[in-house]
């Protein structure tokens, strides 16, 4: 039996620096690791690198790592964690390779500094039975004496275990892996978030701020603060506000609406609903048999400065029920419509210049007027209008339904049509 030694052949070589090369099972030089079968050593000694040594696997007894395995983890020192366990991959070591955080105790044990003696079974005394792989007790710990080591042949005996083939991988693979990398999301923490991928130059806006601050600062070491400019507008929308265009409000025709030409002026300017039959009751015995097609609106509103001090202004408004009505305002009286109440009944809606209820709704603030137990109308779920509900009998609430209706309106106009809002 050859007292050839694998681990400490290995741990010979490092020290006294001798180059180690590959071959193949047929003993022709091999260029790399990964593509050979033997580690040949300087003294013509050529082992098997899948070769079993006497160094513990951690949590093991019997487990041994093998010679290259040993040897990798001392070539691969001084590579980071995740270059060297890529390189054990591609060696064919995916697994049976020395972790990263045994890495250290291997290589201190080959170059001959303490690391590693308790995991390294030692050799059986002269004469022996004891196998090889006995876990090391204290009546053997026994140096193990340098002899020249010596081989005949590089051909791997029956006793050694059969060459890893190295994995390749197969290009569909390759190809799906590419795939799912490229629709990965990449992951973001809050400094990557508030980094931002592009410069912000506000320089501009600094500009134009620097001088409004110093005519602040100068007015108020004089103690006059001029009243603040107004933002620059444009010139489209100047036009617009100089020819005293009023926001218009259309309702429904239908003589079973809720809100008609006879009680719409004293529930939108005085906030209290009265039912259109008895409202026309009263404006047919004040001599008034027919409603106006034009009305208009005056709404009152209050507004506080900085200094706390109120202003109260009178915003005006025009309310129609058809078309006709509509065009005495001019061929571009629907650029003014803001608002269209409606029952849910799409009738309404065929002589407008957006007759199918979505367009409409795109252009126009839509408001759907129920009483407030009528169930769910299912025609409006699509439509992009807001419920507006009047009590039948509880008259007091009416006021909180009218603020609510203006501030929605306001909200609306602001954000799509502002040259309509008068300052």
């Amino acid at each position: 039996m050859s007292t050839t030694d694998p681990l400490q052949t290995l741990r010979q070589a490092i020290q006294s620096h001798s180059p180690i090369t590959y071959a193949d099972a047929s003993g022709s030089p091999s260029p790399s690791l990964a593509s050979a079968s033997h580690l040949v050593f300087s003294t013509d000694l050529s082992l098997p690198k899948s070769t079993p040594t006497r160094y513990l696997k951690p949590g093991a007894s019997k487990d041994f790592f093998s010679l290259e395995a040993i040897y990798l983890a001392w070539l691969l020192r001084d590579a980071p964690g995740a270059e060297y366990m890529k390189q054990a991959r591609e060696n064919g070591l995916a697994v049976g390779f020395v972790s990263v955080t045994e890495r250290k105790d291997v290589v201190d044990w080959l170059e001959g500094r303490a690391g590693g003696e308790g995991r390294v079974v030692p050799l059986p005394v002269a004469g022996s039975t004891t196998p090889p792989s006995t876990p090391p007790s204290s009546s053997r710990h026994q140096a193990f004496s340098s002899t020249p080591l010596k081989s005949t042949s590089i051909i791997p005996t029956t006793t050694t275990s059969p060459t890893k083939r190295r994995y390749v991988a197969d290009p569909h693979d390759i190809d799906v892996v590419k795939k799912i990398k490229q629709n990965e999301v990449e992951l973001r923490d809050r400094n990557t978030v508030l980094r931002g991928t592009k410069p912000n130059n506000f320089s501009s806006i600094r500009t134009v701020y620097a001088e409004k601050l110093k005519k602040l600062k100068d007015a108020s070491k004089t103690g006059a603060i001029p009243p603040p400019a107004a933002p620059p507008q444009d010139p489209k929308m100047q036009a617009r506000k100089a020819r005293n265009n009023y926001p218009i409000i259309m309702i429904s025709s239908s003589p079973t609406a809720l809100i008609t030409m006879h009680n719409v002026k004293r529930f939108l300017q005085e906030s209290t609903f009265e039912p259109s039959q008895a409202a026309r009751a009263r404006a047919t015995a004040e001599g008034n048999t027919r409603p106006e097609d034009l009305i208009a609106i005056y709404r009152k509103r209050t507004t506080i400065d900085s200094s706390g001090k109120e202003t109260e202004t009178h915003a005006r408004y025009f309310v129609v029920d058809s078309v006709e009505a509509l065009g005495k305002f001019g061929v571009d009286a629907w650029e003014r419509v803001v608002c269209v109440m409606t029952t849910g009944q799409a009738w309404q809606f065929r002589p407008y210049k957006w007759n199918e209820p979505i367009g409409l709704f795109h252009h126009v603030k839509g408001i759907y007027v129920s009483w407030s137990n009528d169930p769910p109308n299912t025609k409006i779920k699509d439509w992009n209008v807001t419920e507006l509900k009047i009590d039948p009998h509880r008259r007091h609430v009416d006021k909180s339904v009218v603020a609510h209706f203006w501030k929605t309106l306001d909200t609306w106009i602001m954000a799509n049509k502002p040259w309509l809002i008068k300052v």
